[in-house]
């Protein structure tokens, strides 16, 4: 299972490898000209021999615009499955323009997790026009999963899947499985839950197993315990944590009382791992996904309030420097060796804080372990510094004749290292006992304290040394 999911990963992320994941050119093309020739029947041509998945990526290249265009004069382009492919920003245009008895129709052909996934993202009173629209019973599903939290595994699950009664042979369950209603019955499953009366989960037959077995043998026999069930209200990274941590293809979802309501499968889970994953780096970097199709005025919003606050700490740093801009006026050399002692440190504190967020999201750091990872990044740190000291050292010496400006650097080095190991995992841990994002925050003050930490003693040491 973890091979298969390295595998799914592999194909989202690496478009050189494989073919079928770079962008259809040809597609793009045709359909760029049917909209140039205000063209409907040539549009639909376009995308018709792709896949959904493919289909979407081809409409997330066009402008603004241009999606306008087509969800105007092409509405029956987007169907479930490319709507649920969509990214959100895109998929936010394309429902602007389409009617909700078209949204309604294009969800009532997907499975109860895809059609939550589009429904979501619609605005309160255009979603309300859409399940209007939509058949009574399917309405229900959405506007419960709805009244879960955006994150939990209530608003991700599937309602379809498959549950026979613990008394039944491998025959009758199949029989049950074949004699089932489409609307009830998953597209994909991996396995059959085993239920009680009380439809509680007392256990799971691996579809291979089942079909692998004698006609007669007893589903009692054939079953397994379930490794986990997840309830409603769980937080999906836990979730996606679990399907990780127990190499799980699906798990059963339950009610407060433990009754089985719903599945999530390893597909769902991937697409959670790789959107905090791209969450997270983005997040180390201070900005938001840009999409394709938006403004320089998204663009500016999104990532201008990052750089206030960077700038506030670079203010932060140039107040410390300023204050021994009379020794860096009576030695030049100051003001030339500075910025290695902050580049290194920072860079040795973004390594550290880099390994402690990802440690973090894979909860591999515990109450038990957080202090020797605390002690092991300090000596890190320690002797990363004394290695750049030696070198930086006799460089300094080199270049500019002076033995006690190369003792003062090197020191710089070994203690601004040594902070830099220190605040590279405290600052993500104590963010994240404060329940702040480790990985949006950390960043900018690991850097900033580096930066302090730097400036300070080296010049704070070249002022008592050299000018003194």
């Amino acid at each position: 299972m973890v091979q298969m999911m390295k595998d799914i990963i592999k194909q989202e992320t690496d478009i050189d490898q494989t073919s079928g994941t770079e962008i259809d050119s040809v597609a793009l093309e045709d359909l760029c000209r049917s909209l140039s020739n205000n063209d409907p029947q040539a549009a639909k041509i376009a995308l018709a021999s792709l896949h959904a998945a493919d289909a979407s990526d081809v409409i997330e290249q066009l402008s603004n615009d241009q999606l306008r265009q087509l969800a105007s004069f092409a509405p029956d382009v987007f169907t479930g499955e490319i709507l649920a492919e969509l990214s959100d920003p895109v998929l936010e245009k394309i429902v602007e323009i389409l009617d909700a008895k078209t949204v309604a129709d294009a969800i009532g052909a997907l499975e109860s997790d895809d059609a939550i996934q589009v429904v979501e993202e619609l605005e309160a009173e255009f979603r309300d026009e859409v399940l209007k629209s939509v058949n009574p019973k399917e309405r229900q599903a959405l506007e419960t999963s709805l009244a879960f939290e955006p994150d939990s595994v209530g608003r991700l699950m599937q309602r379809e899947f498959v549950a026979v009664p613990a008394f039944f042979n491998v025959e009758q369950a199949i029989n049950n499985i074949r004699q089932s209603d489409d609307t009830t019955m998953p597209d994909t499953f991996y396995e059959v839950y085993v239920v009680d009366p009380s439809y509680h989960v007392v256990g799971l037959v691996a579809l291979p197993v089942l079909l692998r077995a004698k006609s007669n043998t007893p589903l009692s026999e054939l079953m397994s315990p379930v490794q986990i069930a997840v309830t409603q209200q769980t937080d999906k990274e836990d979730a996606a944590y679990m399907f990780e941590k127990y190499d799980l293809p699906s798990a059963p979802v339950t009610d407060q009382s433990g009754r089985l309501v719903g599945m999530i499968t390893i597909d769902d889970m991937v697409e959670v791992m790789h959107d905090e994953h791209t969450e997270d780096l983005l997040s180390l970097a201070g900005v938001n996904e840009a999409g394709l199709g938006d403004t320089v005025k998204d663009v500016v919003l999104s990532r201008a309030p990052w750089l206030i606050v960077n700038l506030a700490t670079a203010v932060l740093t140039s107040m410390v420097i300023s204050i021994f801009d009379a020794s860096m006026e009576k030695i030049i050399a100051l003001a030339v060796l500075m910025p290695i002692v902050a580049s290194m440190g920072g860079n040795a504190a973004t390594q550290g804080l880099t390994v402690a967020v990802r440690a973090l999201a894979l909860r591999e750091i515990t109450k038990a372990n957080a202090g020797r990872i605390i002690v092991r990044e300090m000596v890190a740190g320690l002797v990363h510094g004394l290695i750049f000291a030696i070198i930086m050292g006799l460089v300094t010496f080199v270049w500019f004749k002076s033995l006690p400006l190369a003792l003062i650097l090197a020191s710089a080095m070994v203690i601004n290292h040594l902070v830099a190991g220190f605040a590279g995992i405290l600052v993500p841990l104590g963010l994240k006992r404060l329940g702040a994002d480790p990985a949006v925050a950390s960043s900018v003050f690991v850097t900033t304290v580096t930066d302090i930490v730097g400036f300070f003693v080296f010049l704070g040491l070249a002022a008592l040394v050299l000018v003194s």
